[in-house]
């Protein structure tokens, strides 16, 4: 089995994982393929191309920000990505560092359970750029704090005019992230379904909006437009490209869907009680 590492340095636990994944490998019949930034923290590992490499599944090792990274990579390689978390929350991610040597073993002994969760396809002007999105596609200023005016259509209907900080296009994974954070629903991954979050609209009037993922949503900032190197396109809160006046954002549901493997029976639903306090009413005095 080919297995492929991506990560993130900069928290502390890595080596030691990445150590343990190393010495067990070969007695399981595991070929590790490490991006760059890890193969350094291995002796005798040599960092290998993932665009390339013939893979069976992806680790990502560190917070939700690393697994969205690599699910990015994953999705465009059909492959599943697993996510062993060394964050905080790590919302997506399925196993903890202190249980990476097992989930290992249980990948290997095929004891693991695989989500396709709709992805988002991206693209900024007629002609331009196609992103791949995981969580989100947001459109925002950057600099001082401005509302911008947007227009939003649904399959060529005009939904009407935004005035707010941003607007936030989340796919139902991407639900609990952002889109949860400027006041979306939280959509079960099973829906098939987009969700559309204004950031902080200048109105009472204004609504998360659900539509189906067959939809074709096309998103503009109307007059008056900032200056381009202040209006923004965020792909899963990690690739920017700039937005030009009178531009189009165009986003539609990938034709790849995102696997995401998890190697334990935690369901959604537990995920929500136990990382995001879901009802939790245990501090509370009655």
């Amino acid at each position: 089995m080919n297995i492929g590492l991506v990560g993130n340095r900069r928290y502390r636990p890595i080596e030691t994982i990445l150590a343990g994944l190393a010495a067990e490998a070969p007695a399981l019949g595991v070929r590790l393929f490490l991006e760059p930034e890890l193969a350094s923290l291995v002796p005798g590992q040599a960092a290998s191309p993932l665009e390339d490499a013939q893979l069976d599944i992806l680790f990502s090792l560190g917070g939700d920000g690393t697994l969205l990274r690599g699910a990015r990579l994953a999705c465009l390689r059909g492959i599943p990505i697993l996510g062993i978390n060394l964050g905080r929350v790590g919302f997506l991610a399925t196993a903890g560092p202190e249980t990476a040597t097992e989930t290992l073993r249980r990948v290997v002994r095929g004891e693991f359970t695989i989500d396709s969760r709709l992805a988002l396809s991206a693209q900024v002007g007629a002609a331009g750029e196609q992103f791949l999105a995981v969580n989100d596609v947001v459109i925002h200023k950057g600099g001082v704090a401005r509302v911008i005016r947007m227009s939003v259509a649904v399959d060529g209907q005009e939904v009407g005019s935004y005035s707010a900080d941003g607007i936030i296009v989340s796919t139902p994974t991407g639900s609990t992230a952002y889109s949860m954070s400027a006041g979306g629903p939280v959509v079960v991954p099973g829906v098939d379904a987009l969700v559309i979050t204004a950031i902080c609209p200048h109105t009472l009037a204004v609504r998360p909006l659900v539509v189906p993922a067959s939809a074709k949503l096309t998103l503009r900032a109307l007059d008056p437009v900032p200056s381009p190197e202040k209006l923004l396109v965020s792909i899963d809160g990690q690739v920017a490209a700039q937005l030009t006046s009178r531009q189009d954002v165009t986003v539609v549901k990938a034709i790849q869907p995102v696997l995401l493997a998890r190697a334990g029976a935690e369901s959604f639903f537990v995920r929500l009680r136990e990382k995001l306090q879901w009802g939790d009413l245990s501090d509370r005095q009655g």
